[in-house]
């Protein structure tokens, strides 16, 4: 697995947001949010949660029998003529990608939109070998030319201006700057048919693997997962073992679920099922087919009762994809240790949950996370002396009636000096790690206790 720079999160955090093209980007999210809201509404509200609960269930079944619905697959890929590798790590994943590729003297390699590419590094280790991946993916594909990694699962170019395509563009493709959406796009298109047209290898994700007839589904928006299936010679699916489904009948609840979620379409504009290699009687499609089945520390997560739930997730991208269901999985398959500032990078709102299409329950995961951080095994234990000091004042505040009270009334007290308009703009340390970057509602004069108390005397319920 490629390096996690985890422990440069805080600043680069704090970078991101001090940076203005940053925050106006992150501002147009707004359309994504509205357009599945549209989605959910044009369903219904009890169809959604129809959907919803029935798509838990069946990544709840799978997961409790994964070894089973692996092995179910695995056998019908390779009954249609396909191969299979089961990948313990990154490494042995690249190992068998390279051997491939090396094998049919390939010099390029166009790749459809992958996390799990991503995840292993494998862009890496075919450069380092003398084969050129290229990224077919339009965010994707300007996102490598840049040299960074993705931004978001659904836009990875997000974060970026036209005008600083634009530049990319002239930089890296020797192009005449164009600055308009469409013009860009043609540039791009222009430059990634060629490479379509000559390569060897054509590598895609997985969004789902059906156990019961070995079929790879991908969906995607441009068609380059289509063109990356039918065109090369060679085809490598790389999947996480956690994305089989049991029954090709279980895609007709996911393939509504995650559209909706991730850009609130009925449907994708392209999805693509793959089973096996071209049989003789079709005319496009690769005269091979490659699979591999990457654990990487997912069976870490399969074995943890607490965190198991994390696998339920389908990468649907309503919620930011190194967020927080990114704050849960990567410190499982990277490390604690290494990844523990991730699980306190979330307010705890509640809102990744409300979205989430599987009901996971994301803030629960990450608080599970952040007491391992602070009062887990002593191998994750990362608190220092003041901040384990600091949360046993603080439990003893809110369990302790007449200690809670006196905070609530001295910190009303104390608060007057830093009001602005009915909000506290800015906190003293170690309160200012919040105030940075939003403003906290100021502490009520009369607790919502006393309020209660005073209803309930007004209006005492009527023996029954």
């Amino acid at each position: 697995m490629p390096e996690v720079k985890t422990a440069e999160f805080p600043r680069l955090s704090r970078q991101s947001l001090a940076d203005p093209q940053v925050q106006s980007s992150l501002r147009r999210l707004s359309h994504f949010i509205e357009a599945r809201e549209a989605a959910v509404a044009e369903v219904g509200e009890q169809e959604w949660q129809r959907l919803r609960d029935q798509g838990r269930r069946i990544k709840e079944h799978a997961i409790a029998h994964l070894d089973y619905y692996l092995e179910l697959a695995a056998d019908n890929v390779v009954k249609a003529g396909g191969n299979v590798c089961f990948a313990r790590d990154a490494r042995e994943a690249c190992d068998y990608v390279l051997k491939v590729a090396q094998a049919r003297r390939a010099r390029t390699v166009i790749k459809s939109k992958s996390m799990v590419s991503e995840e292993t590094g494998i862009n890496t280790v075919l450069e380092s070998h003398g084969i050129r991946p290229v990224e077919t993916d339009l965010g994707e594909y300007i996102i490598q030319l840049a040299g960074e990694t993705p931004f978001h699962i659904v836009a990875p170019a997000l974060h970026k201006s036209k005008e600083e395509v634009a530049d990319l563009f002239v930089q890296k493709l020797n192009v005449q700057r164009k600055e308009s959406i469409t013009e860009l796009t043609a540039i791009a298109r222009a430059a990634l048919r060629e490479i379509f047209v000559q390569a060897d290898i054509g590598m895609t994700g997985a969004n789902f693997v059906v156990a019961e007839t070995g079929t790879v589904v991908i969906v995607t928006n441009e068609g380059n997962g289509r063109m990356s299936t039918s065109l090369p010679r060679v085809h490598i699916a790389l999947m996480g073992m956690e994305r089989v489904v049991p029954r090709l009948e279980d895609m007709a609840v996911f393939l509504r679920l995650l559209p909706r979620s991730a850009t609130g379409q009925r449907l994708t504009s392209y999805t693509t099922f793959v089973t096996g290699p071209r049989r003789d009687d079709e005319e496009d499609g690769p005269d091979e087919f490659h699979l591999v089945i990457l654990d990487n520390g997912r069976s870490r997560m399969l074995a943890d009762e607490a965190l198991r739930e994390a696998l339920y997730c389908i990468r649907c991208g309503a919620w930011v994809y190194g967020g927080p269901i990114g704050a849960v999985v990567t410190p499982i398959l990277a490390g604690l240790p290494q990844a523990r500032h991730l699980p306190f990078a979330s307010t705890l709102c509640g809102a990744c949950r409300e979205v989430c299409p599987v009901k996971i329950n994301i803030p629960h995961l990450l608080l599970t996370l952040r007491s391992r951080v602070t009062q887990g095994p002593p191998a994750d234990r990362h608190a220092s002396w003041l901040e384990r000091i600091a949360a046993r004042a603080w439990q003893y505040v809110v369990t302790t009636p007449w200690a809670f009270g006196l905070a609530g009334r001295a910190a009303a007290i104390l608060q007057l000096p830093l009001l602005r308009r009915g909000r506290l703009r800015w906190l003293p340390q170690p309160l200012n790690a919040w105030t940075r970057t939003r403003d906290f509602p100021r502490v009520a004069f009369r607790p919502f206790r006393a309020r209660w108390s005073r209803i309930a005397d007004q209006h005492p319920r009527e023996k029954t």
